[in-house]
């Protein structure tokens, strides 16, 4: 059985590595690892792999950046060739990034099953890209990998059929829980470079970065939670981009590159709370006991609020800093990790990829 991995972006990238592993070991499987290069930046993608214990990719489409429209179509133009030649059984597409939908777009033409990891997430907001490429995505995948219950229910209600929709956890859960004891130890090293208590901020979606007045609020409220509390801010390439464009001015914040996953891991786990956009993050704070303020007004995951250590706070500094109130007075939100998110979710893909041939 020939499967291929299609990733392209940081996100993409702990979420492919257990599914890698737990399908190294398992007879007459051969697996191809097609990176889009839809992020290339060194601290963003190369040292992920080495981290990861991911194989140097067998294909690098070498997409790189630009507007959503030139990027799905370059990879879509790149792609289809090698799924011509190649003829894979399998698919498998990871999240939400325009590397997963424009595969399923060429698959889906040339009659090639699709596997979707993390299907079902939905933030029920059609002006963020990623919503697009999930609800896209998940109407023409052949199986459907979904990580908590209210994905299940979001599919069913989109009319998926219920032999595609298969609960399995959480796939980046398995990388956390693997890497987390070389974070902390990694950690130990660099403790006195660290304040006794932070918050680790992160920062990218263009919601919150791309429009000046916009970050420019964020990073005033970042200021003043600086005043209580050291903010440590891993900035993504594109927001100290936008941040040196719009001519604003970061003070006191400890503003660092991108770090790589076992570092940003043990800093998450040890940070007083975390200050986040991200969706991967909100996930990781649940599983770790984090305190995570998302600075957002939705969340295509929902069960890191119900369940987890998750709270929303929009763009409202007055919530943000009430907020931060209680995880400095010592009431944050204490959180549960959902079900199935035990480490073993790259086990279960596997296993029902193995249990449906193609053609089954």
């Amino acid at each position: 059985m020939k499967i291929f991995h299609i990733v392209g972006a940081r996100p993409n990238f702990m979420k492919v590595a257990p599914v890698l592993t737990a399908l190294k070991g398992r007879k007459n499987v051969e697996q191809t690892l097609v990176h889009t290069g839809q992020h290339y930046d060194v601290n963003m993608s190369d040292i992920f792999f080495e981290q990861l214990g991911i194989p140097a990719p067998d294909v690098n489409l070498a997409v790189g950046s630009g507007s959503h429209a030139k990027q799905t179509a370059e990879i879509m133009m790149r792609l289809e060739p090698v799924v011509v030649e190649r003829q894979p059984d399998l698919v498998l597409v990871y999240g939400d990034v325009n590397s997963t939908v424009a595969t399923a777009l060429v698959c889906a033409k040339l009659g090639v099953r699709v596997g979707h990891v993390e299907a079902g997430l939905r933030s029920f907001d059609r002006t963020m890209p990623e919503e697009i490429n999930r609800l896209v995505t998940d109407q023409l995948a052949d199986l459907l990998f979904t990580p908590s219950e209210d994905g299940d229910e979001n599919l069913r209600r989109e009319g998926i059929a219920e032999e595609k929709i298969f609960r399995v956890g959480n796939v980046m859960i398995d990388s956390l829980v693997r890497l987390l004891p070389a974070a902390r130890k990694t950690l130990q090293t660099k403790t006195n470079d660290l304040p006794e208590r932070y918050a680790l901020v992160t920062l990218h979606r263009p919601a919150n970065v791309d429009d000046s007045a916009t970050l420019k609020g964020i990073l005033e409220s970042l200021l003043e939670v600086n005043r209580d509390l050291a903010v440590i801010f891993p900035a993504h390439p594109r927001t100290r981009k936008r941040i040196a464009d719009f001519g604003l001015q970061a003070g006191q914040l400890r503003v660092l590159d991108p770090l790589p996953y076992v570092d940003f891991l043990g800093m998450q786990s040890r940070a007083t709370v975390v200050i986040t956009d991200s969706g991967g993050i909100q996930e990781e704070t649940t599983y770790l006991g984090v305190p995570c303020l998302t600075v957002r007004e939705n969340t295509e995951r929902p069960i890191t609020v119900s369940m987890g250590t998750n709270v929303l706070v929009g763009r409202d500094p007055q919530k943000l800093r009430g907020e931060l109130g209680r995880v400095l007075a010592g009431n944050a939100k204490k959180g549960t990790v959902p079900p199935l998110w035990d480490g073993r979710t790259g086990e279960r893909i596997a296993d029902i990829v193995i249990g449906r041939p193609s053609g089954a």
